[in-house]
């Protein structure tokens, strides 16, 4: 698979994990459990990746006493959607 590939899929599955899990606009999660589920030698691709989908607006980022929280942009929810079917062809 190319690196432009293998970062589509990372993008893709991230945006997928935060919408299976709901965390859209108010309801955040950690940025560091953006990594979790990849493996270990993908972690840092999958943390640039989460860092690149901050700066497009996809996700949004709070500061916090704890840490950085990050939630799905609602207000881009078809481009989401559209990203996370290119590779799960599931209804969200």
């Amino acid at each position: 698979m190319t690196e432009e590939k293998e970062i589509a899929k990372i993008r893709s599955a991230i945006l997928h994990k935060l919408a299976r899990k709901n965390k859209w606009q108010h309801s955040h999660t950690s940025f560091d459990n953006l990594k979790k589920s990849f493996p270990g030698h993908l972690r840092g691709v999958a943390e640039k990746v989460s860092k690149e989908l901050i700066k497009s607006g996809l996700i949004l980022a709070k500061k916090t006493a704890y840490g950085i929280e990050v939630s799905l942009n609602i207000k881009k929810r078809k481009e989401i959607i559209s990203i996370i079917e290119e590779y799960f062809k599931r209804e969200i």
